[in-house]
């Protein structure tokens, strides 16, 4: 491993590429052979291995979003795997799904797990809560309260 914990280069993927949309730290802590297991917005499987594959979600995410920052809420080291707990803020200002902006913000939690190897990013594992996301911008219904 170089001179930063993987804790660190974790935080530093999330907050300033995801969060940021710095691609150059997709090339310094991506691994060449990484392995994507979540699903994209439209639940097929993202495209492409590799830190190709992880920037093509970063450009996505900032083609649809601005302002966008992702707050790490717990970070853990277990092992060869860095367990997150976050939220992601941003405010929907472009094309998603289809649909034009809405203008609104949104707050959604994001559960990542990240296996590392030699000081990159190998693998990764996530829950974003698409759901909350979707009904935060109107385009899905919430559900109905009923009185206990």
């Amino acid at each position: 491993m170089g001179s930063q914990s993987d804790i660190e280069i974790v935080r530093r993927v999330l907050e300033q590429g995801f969060g940021g949309g710095d691609l150059s730290v997709v090339d310094e802590h991506v691994a060449a052979d990484f392995i994507e297991h979540q699903a994209g917005a439209d639940g097929r499987a993202p495209e492409g291995r590799g830190p190709e594959a992880v920037k093509g979600t970063i450009r996505g995410l900032h083609g649809s979003f601005t302002d966008m920052r992702f707050i790490i809420d717990d970070i853990v080291e277990v092992g060869d795997k860095v367990w997150v707990r976050a939220r992601a803020r941003a405010v929907n200002t472009k094309p998603i799904m289809g649909r034009p902006g809405t203008g609104k913000d949104i707050e959604i939690d994001v559960i990542d797990v990240i296996r590392m190897r030699d000081g990159k990013l190998a693998e990764h594992w996530g829950v974003a809560d698409r759901l909350g996301m979707m009904q935060q911008l109107g385009l899905v219904p919430r559900p109905e309260r009923r009185a206990a």
